[in-house]
């Protein structure tokens, strides 16, 4: 039987850097209120003219690099991104794959915000077990600061850019396999977080007159108690499923949204401060890149290890949510 390993990780952050003293000058805020909301201190922002997909291309060329797996045998491209290239088409999984020079495999995006990167790991993982794929390579990557309204003090604090990206194959090796993934979402809480114009849902000729309709808008302090309660359920029910406990957990990485829901989520679960991966602070929330991001911190800071087990966690609009078990499992 075939099972999903994650072979490898990669990140790229563009290079400018928004700080907390930039925002200042462009809305009524100081560096101690965001801080002590969110545990942000600044975000990296992408140039006019870089696109999602470019970030995208960076990200992966460093997984693939690492991956010991060769560009060729790539045979399938998904991307997790609320801030496509282009709106509905083509994919901007599809200008990866050309940008890659991967001209002839399956590319698609998938749109779960916040909880990107764990649904594309769910779907890279039922390819591989169900035999139609052999290689995925899985990207979130987003350029929120084209959704984010600059005037909106309650959002532009968040948001940043950057994209993360993993190779999964398939191996015949048990220890090597994810273990699990759980993926929900529940629409009901749709207006908690949302961009309510630039859709069919909404018509097109009232857009000139409602322009901050395409910008990203949230309810803050409803989306911090669901985020919170959601996450710690998820958490504990994959722990159970799976007969796993808290202290086998090398990494708890989970959606660098908030430094409150993160440390709120890790006390409930009583994870130790060491367990806990925390890049919020200089990146903000990148949404479907967060946790590609993460990982790729501490992989490149020599602390993540072979076999060692992830717990991955996210929450996001729509609303979505989700959880993973995913030992690391590197050719190299």
């Amino acid at each position: 039987m075939a099972y999903a390993a994650l072979r490898s990780i990669g990140a790229y952050a563009p290079k400018n850097i928004l700080t907390n003293d930039d925002l200042t000058k462009m809305v009524d805020t100081s560096d101690e209120w965001i801080t002590k909301r969110t545990g942000i201190k600044e975000r990296h922002i992408a140039d006019k003219d870089e696109f999602t997909s470019d970030m995208g291309v960076s990200a992966a060329k460093l997984a693939i690099e690492r991956s010991g797996i060769a560009k060729e045998d790539i045979d399938m491209v998904v991307c997790a991104t609320i801030s496509p290239d282009y709106f509905n088409m083509p994919s901007t999984a599809t200008m990866i794959a050309k940008k890659l020079e991967l001209n002839s495999v399956t590319a698609f995006d998938i749109s779960a915000a916040c909880t990107g990167f764990v649904y594309i790991l769910s779907i890279a993982k039922a390819f591989i077990e169900s035999g139609m794929k052999k290689n995925v390579l899985i990207v979130g990557a987003e350029k929120l600061s084209a959704i984010t309204d600059y005037t909106d003090r309650g959002t532009c604090i968040l948001f940043g850019d950057g994209a993360g990206a993993a190779v999964i194959s398939a191996t015949e090796n048990k220890e090597e396999a994810i273990i699990d993934v759980h993926t929900a979402a529940d629409g009901t809480y749709a207006d908690l977080l949302m961009t309510p114009n630039g859709g069919t849902g909404s018509p097109h000729d009232a857009l000139e007159s409602e322009a901050a309709g395409v910008y990203m808008q949230m309810k803050g302090n409803e989306t911090f108690k669901v985020a919170v309660r959601t996450l710690t359920k998820d958490v504990k029910d994959i722990l159970e499923a799976n007969n796993i406990k808290t202290e086998q957990i090398d990494h708890f990485v989970p959606h660098q949204a908030n430094f409150r829901i993160i440390k709120a989520v890790g006390d409930a679960l009583k994870m130790k401060e060491d367990q806990v991966v925390v890049t919020v602070a200089k990146y903000g929330n990148t949404s479907g890149a967060s946790i590609p991001m993460a990982i790729n911190d501490i992989y490149e800071e020599g602390k993540l290890k072979k076999g060692q087990l992830l717990l991955l966690d996210a929450f996001g609009g729509g609303l979505t949510w989700g959880s993973a078990l995913v030992p690391f499992s590197p050719l190299k």
